[in-house]
């Protein structure tokens, strides 16, 4: 199913969602090595940008990517799997990417240490997901959201190793999340009862889905060359803090 947190490289509306994760994988590439495991490819619009950087690259996801896989090389396989756990032996990789995905899994802590268990020994895992702190409503398609200390703590279970780093953005990235913020107020405002926090999540992905499609698109109309004109390079990556949109994690076993 298509819904707005698969985030499109073709639908202009998901322009700045899609650019700042498009950063991860190019943050990425000074990390990863020789094997590597990507765990939710998703579209699979960030393989082209990591394959150069290992010898041998497996992605592995509930849905097929949209990319020709045919068309990647010889050093890629694909395989769709739903996770946790992980259908590999232990210690397979080298490094591993996942970039927001735990916020969507039920057994995190599961999760987590099945990224451990298949990383050798000195591997490193790589891991974005939404700062809570920032997030404007509630996604009912996230479990949970976490904050850097939160994130830290659970990857620090199971890793030597960890440091967590957040993803900003520039003036215009910030002016266009304040516009957004004010989007956001403008449709929950009518939500008296709160009922975005009380009702089981399932009941509002739906309505979620097309409340925050809708509002992509208008902000795209309303602000067309910011959206549009927004590029990887705007977002930045340094230590992590309260106004990070993302919080990238890099752990070492």
């Amino acid at each position: 199913m298509q819904t707005a947190e698969r985030v499109s490289s073709f639908d202009y509306s998901d322009n700045v969602i899609y650019q700042r994760h498009l950063v991860a994988y190019h943050t990425a590439k000074k990390y990863v090595n020789r094997k590597l495991l990507e765990v939710g490819s998703g579209e699979g619009y960030g393989i082209p940008l990591l394959i150069d950087a290992c010898a041998y690259y497996t992605a592995v996801d509930k849905f097929p990517p949209s990319v020709q896989l045919n068309q990647i090389g010889n050093n890629f396989e694909f395989q769709q799997m739903k996770v946790p756990p992980l259908q590999f032996e232990n210690e397979q990789f080298d490094s591993l990417v996942s970039f927001q995905v735990i916020e969507h899994i039920e057994e995190d802590d599961l999760m987590i240490a099945e990224m451990a268990r298949v990383l050798k020994k000195g591997g490193t895992a790589i891991l974005t997901t939404p700062n809570r702190l920032m997030s404007l409503t509630r996604n009912p398609w996230h479990i949970r959201e976490y904050t850097w200390q939160q994130l830290q703590q659970k990857l620090s279970a199971c890793f030597s190793q960890v440091e967590v780093l957040g993803i900003y953005g520039n003036e215009e990235i910030n002016a266009y999340y304040e516009k957004n913020k004010a989007a956001v107020h403008e449709i929950t405002k009518y939500d008296i009862f709160d009922l975005q926090h009380k009702l089981p999540r399932q009941l509002l992905q739906i309505p979620y889905d097309i409340l925050n499609r809708f509002n992509r698109k208008k902000l795209m109309h309303k602000n067309n060359d910011l959206v549009k004109h927004i590029q990887w390079e705007d977002f930045t990556v340094k230590k992590a803090a309260e106004t990070c949109y993302d919080l990238f994690a890099v752990a070492t076993k």
